[in-house]
């Protein structure tokens, strides 16, 4: 019997606080997930697919649910981030994962503030790039604060609230074909598995598979004494971000199936922008920036924070004030790249979600390893065999989509 099995019972502002940290850890990976690049993936493929995309939503939060459990899990039980646990079990192999995920950290978050910008360009009709370096400031910001983690952590929440809110308005306004939309859930007429690949990457590759167990590690939620609460989170994470995927694909398919055609192939081309105010007017359009926006400062948060988590596997000992000016400017190096580079937004954001999707293997190849054969970093905790399967099964087929789409990736892009 473990050390933490003789422990008394925590407090009440022990548990209070904990509740806190895990709702905090939920909704920066429920946020992170659901962010710009998830919306503007959503609304081109439902355009492209129709209700068959259903089954591009259902595979992603599946496969969402086996690899966060499998995550937050093991970073809980280890008490160490994904690419220090990586280069304990395979020496060398975090530094590749960091280097990986935080190159795609960045690709996302250039295209977070791209997607800020686009928003408060739909809300307010404000510039394009004072948009994104407005968005850019505010999440600075935050990071300068004197506290720097109680200020992210209550803004994600209210945020992540508000997106859900509005999203559910704009769904029922759209009136989606609802019975169709559930039949090919579970029985669509067409795959794509490049599409499944980007959507995956979208919501659970890159950096948003560390977001949440990260932030429950920096608040100190580890160990076997708590690993049922952590269990919990995670599949509440995984529930908060499954319903709001599926009620930001209805909103948008009720537009589709009512004949309205929606732009993917303009430079400058906003799909989500268009369904939005195809199903409820200028009010739409206002309301989708408000998403989109809210979406988007989330994610540069969250992929920022994230993102520098795996900085210490290479400064270890990184302090927190040190980590937080090393955010601010990743932020601004993500900026500068915004406004200088003149990339397509949406198409950038579709690039994100692919370019994650094919990371998303390797992190979760590692975790496998550890798994079945590096039980010792768990403490020789009798870690669940079935969880195990299922993230060896999820492993595999997340290899074997990566393999398959990127080649229609590329070409994707290159319409």
């Amino acid at each position: 019997m473990s050390e933490a099995q003789h422990m008394p019972a925590p407090s009440g502002d022990f548990v209070k606080a904990r509740r806190s940290s895990l709702v905090a850890a939920i909704f920066l990976m429920a946020t992170s997930a659901i962010g710009p690049g998830f919306i503007t993936q959503t609304a081109t493929f439902t355009a492209t697919m129709g209700a068959a995309f259903a089954f591009g939503i259902l595979a992603s939060v599946l496969i969402d649910f086996v690899v966060q459990l499998n995550v937050w899990r093991m970073v809980s039980l280890t008490g160490m981030r994904a690419s220090d646990l990586a280069n304990a079990a395979i020496p060398g192999s975090g530094y590749v994962l960091a280097v990986l995920v935080i190159f795609g950290g960045l690709v996302f978050n250039v295209g977070n503030i791209a997607g800020a910008a686009l928003g408060l360009n739909a809300m307010m009709g404000l510039d394009i790039k004072w948009g994104g370096l407005l968005s850019a400031v505010i999440a600075i910001g935050l990071f300068l604060s004197k506290r720097a983690g109680r200020a992210v952590d209550r803004l994600i929440v209210v945020l992540g609230i508000v997106m859900i809110g509005l999203t559910v308005f704009v769904a029922f306004a759209s009136h989606p074909p609802l019975g169709e939309a559930l039949r090919q859930t579970v029985w669509p007429d067409r795959i794509n598995f490049a599409t499944i690949t980007t959507i995956v990457g979208g919501t659970v590759g890159g950096y948003i598979t560390y977001a949440g167990a990260h932030r429950l590690l920096d608040t100190g939620v580890t160990g076997v004494d708590n690993l049922p609460a952590v269990t919990r989170g995670a599949l509440n994470g995984v529930i908060v971000t499954g319903v709001m995927r599926y009620v930001l694909f209805l909103a948008v398919l009720g537009v589709v199936a009512s004949g309205v055609v929606i732009d993917i192939s303009g430079k400058s081309a906003n799909p989500a922008a268009q369904a939005f105010q195809a199903a409820a007017g200028q009010m739409g359009l206002r309301v989708f920036g408000v998403i989109l926006w809210a979406a988007a400062l989330t994610s540069v948060i969250g992929a920022a924070y994230t993102s520098i988590s795996f900085v210490t596997v290479f400064r270890p000992g990184l302090t927190e004030p040190a980590r937080n000016r090393a955010t601010v400017v990743f932020i601004v190096v993500s900026l500068a790249v915004f406004l200088l580079l003149g990339t397509a937004p949406a198409a950038l954001l579709v690039f994100a979600g692919g370019f994650n999707g094919l990371i998303l293997p390797l992190g979760l190849t590692l975790f496998m390893y550890v798994g079945w054969m590096r039980r010792d970093l768990m403490g020789g905790y009798p870690y669940s065999r079935a969880l195990l399967a299922l993230g060896t099964l999820a492993c595999v087929l997340t290899w074997w989509m990566a393999l398959q789409s990127i080649g229609p990736i590329f070409r994707f892009l290159s319409m």
